[in-house]
């Protein structure tokens, strides 16, 4: 495995308890070191761009003080280290990422509104961060209710069979490996279509829902065929369904292990990373932590 750190963003609040929980577990199947960093919030008077004092001391922070403790009861705890930081969170979490194979945060920190779903500094580093990204959400949050689920550890991924990317399946598939867990794929297709005829006017669509099914299929098997080569002990569960992915990834995320949600590429006329619908509302309503992937680079 990658020798780069798994980060643990904490900041004294539950949520950032959870999420170290999850990324000392990650750190410890990875077989990788441990970051704990605390990002003090800068003063609303203050410059971001100056520091006066120099960079705060780890030794003397009061929330790696708690983690330490922590953590030194744990005799299966990963090698750790603490790194105290001054700014803007929003800005200098996402940066963590350029050095980590994994960055981790709780779905909200102790600022903010007690009703928000998911605090700022996550979704920026969702968003920015240049490694894989893992939200790890409240407990409680209520999903909507699907089939049975066949028992064992899952990973669920989404998949697009229109673009796919195939960082978040090979991220899916190790994840599961790690776990013993297998991979659930969720593969939506837009339906029912409809077929414009007149302003204000539609008909009947002339495709047959069993030929989308049909071909969406063929194409998802095609993807996953050298990740299952690449990963021959993982499981696979391949799931094609009408209509809106967002909520049947949802649904698929209680008792889940992990979502896996990619992000956007970057477009010629939109250079800003981007997160879509389905990725926000992931983030927003998964019951289990999610994992946001961002997209391999282009190949030269």
């Amino acid at each position: 495995m990658s020798t780069a750190p798994v980060i643990a963003a904490v900041d004294g609040s539950d949520d950032s308890r959870r999420a170290l929980e999850w990324a000392v577990d990650a750190a410890r199947r990875r077989a990788a070191p441990l970051r704990v960093v605390h990002v003090r919030q800068y003063a609303a008077w203050g410059q971001a761009d100056v520091l006066v004092a120099g960079p705060p001391d780890a030794e003397g922070d009061p929330v790696l003080d708690e983690v330490r403790a922590r953590l030194r009861d744990d005799a299966d705890a990963p090698p750790a280290e603490y790194v105290a930081m001054e700014g803007v969170p929003g800005a200098v979490l996402p940066e963590l990422g350029a050095d980590a194979q994994l960055l981790v945060l709780g779905s909200r920190g102790r600022g903010g509104f007690t009703s928000l779903l998911l605090g700022s500094n996550s979704l920026a580093a969702a968003r920015d961060a240049d490694c894989p990204v893992v939200i790890v959400p409240r407990p409680g949050r209520e999903i909507p209710e699907g089939g049975p689920a066949v028992p064992g550890a899952r990973v669920v991924v989404g998949l697009h069979a229109d673009s796919p990317d195939g960082a978040g399946l090979e991220f899916a598939f190790t994840e599961a490996a790690l776990r013993g867990a297998r991979v659930q794929v969720i593969a939506a297709y837009p339906w029912p279509a409809q077929t414009w005829s007149a302003p204000g006017q539609t008909v009947p669509p002339p495709i047959d829902q069993d030929a989308v099914e049909h071909e969406t299929r063929s194409l998802v098997e095609g993807f996953l065929a050298p990740h299952r080569e690449r990963h021959p002990g993982v499981d696979t569960e391949v799931q094609v369904l009408p209509g809106d992915a967002a909520g049947h990834l949802v649904t698929a995320s209680g008792e889940a292990a992990l979502v896996v949600v990619g992000r956007h590429r970057r477009r010629l006329l939109a250079p800003a990373r981007m997160m879509g619908s389905v990725t926000q509302a992931v983030l927003l309503h998964a019951a289990c932590p999610i994992a946001v992937v961002p997209p391999a680079p282009p190949k030269e």
